[in-house]
């Protein structure tokens, strides 16, 4: 497995740094305190052609790679997590099973518009389904040739923002053999009877767009169907593999922001004569940073590595979004211990990454899940 990154990727990362160093940092502040989703700032986004990295050109995206992909996030993630956040969760919830499990009058309709201007949610998670997807109550039954859906989704992101066109939502359809039956559903914001609700006050991702939705007898006819009747989870977990990779980008670019705030300031902050980072107990605790950062970072490019080889990936996307996330969590609180009293105020952005981190540990699978879903794929 060749581990160098080609030229067009390192070309990537640069284009997108210095992006994010000029337009996301320059509003990624205010937009937290004000938990304000900044359209304009998106649209920017996808006119370097961010909302459609992966999707093939002739439905108007980039046609790049899964690790080009992770390398844009985790640069933007190096900035703010909010703005990643609307860029991961559209790609890789968003457009991805479209372009996976989508008819091709589905991408057709769909994936220019999501490549160019719009966003598009992922609904799976319920107040009864979060870890435990299948735990979803939401329901679809035939009704007059159409299909009739009434539910809710809770916590889905770029569910309801002004540029949203719509949502995969994953509702319980039947039973087989004494089972829930699921099947996901494609479903336009301006749909009768479907409401969406941003969802704010937040601790993180303050200025990333969080929905609630709801179903009231929301009819759909049966070309919104996304694959097969029953299929459902099986799309929706498939997603959700691929969603990993892009948290444990998130992750990584968080920690890598994070260790370099910290970095810079001990050798600006000077105790006892000298530079802090002069002090082993601070010194070390910055070796410790890049040591793991790039632990972690050779752990999720060998995952994407994988995936855009055409191989299974599960167990990799796992440990990958496991371990950046866990890393991102110690990165980040051994920031705020060098920095300090500094590191809590919101004057300095290491208060955000602080606040932000946290779902990292949540979101597309716990920690607590993915050490499961590994346990299983190494037969435990």
């Amino acid at each position: 497995m060749n581990f160098d990154l080609t030229k067009e990727q390192i070309e990537l990362r640069e284009r997108i740094r210095d992006f994010a160093e000029r337009e996301v940092k320059a509003v990624a502040a205010y937009n937290d305190e004000h938990e304000k989703f900044d359209v304009e700032l998106t649209m920017k986004m996808a006119e370097m052609g961010l909302l459609g990295i992966c999707v093939p050109k002739e439905y108007g995206g980039q046609g790049l790679d899964t690790l080009s992909y992770i390398i844009a996030v985790e640069e933007l993630s190096r900035v703010d997590g909010s703005t990643a956040a609307t860029i991961a969760a559209g790609n890789s919830l968003g457009i991805s099973p479209i372009k996976e499990y989508g008819t091709k009058e589905q991408k057709e309709k769909y994936l220019p518009l999501l490549c160019k201007n719009r966003l598009w949610g992922f609904g799976l998670t319920e107040e009864t389904a979060g870890c435990d997807s299948r735990g979803t109550k939401s329901t679809a039954r035939v009704d007059d040739d159409m299909w009739l859906v009434n539910g809710s989704k809770i916590f889905i992101t770029n569910s309801a923002t002004p540029i949203t066109l719509g949502s995969t939502i994953q509702v319980v359809t039947g039973e087989k053999d004494g089972k829930p039956e699921f099947t996901t559903f494609l479903i336009e914001n301006d749909t009768p009877g479907f409401t969406q609700v941003p969802m704010n006050r937040k601790m993180m991702w303050r200025a990333s767009n969080t929905g609630r939705l709801t179903f009231t007898d929301v009819r759909l006819p049966k070309e919104n169907m996304l694959g097969a009747q029953g299929q459902g989870s099986h799309i929706m977990l498939a997603t959700l593999d691929g969603g990993r990779l892009s948290i444990a980008a998130m992750a990584l670019g968080c920690a890598q922001g994070a260790y370099e705030m910290a970095l810079s300031y001990s050798k600006e902050r000077e105790q006892f004569g000298k530079q802090i980072s002069k002090f082993q107990a601070v010194s070390f605790k910055l070796a410790d940073m890049a040591m793991k950062i790039e632990a972690a970072r050779c752990l999720l490019y060998k995952a994407c590595r994988i995936k855009d080889m055409g191989m299974p990936f599960g167990k990799e996307a796992a440990m990958a979004k496991l371990y950046c996330s866990e890393v991102a969590a110690e990165v980040c609180d051994n920031a705020v211990q060098v920095m300090g009293g500094h590191g809590l105020l919101k004057d300095f952005d290491m208060e955000r990454f602080y606040r932000d981190q946290r779902i990292l540990q949540i979101g597309e699978g716990t920690s607590e899940i993915l050490r499961l879903v590994i346990s299983r794929y190494i037969g435990c």
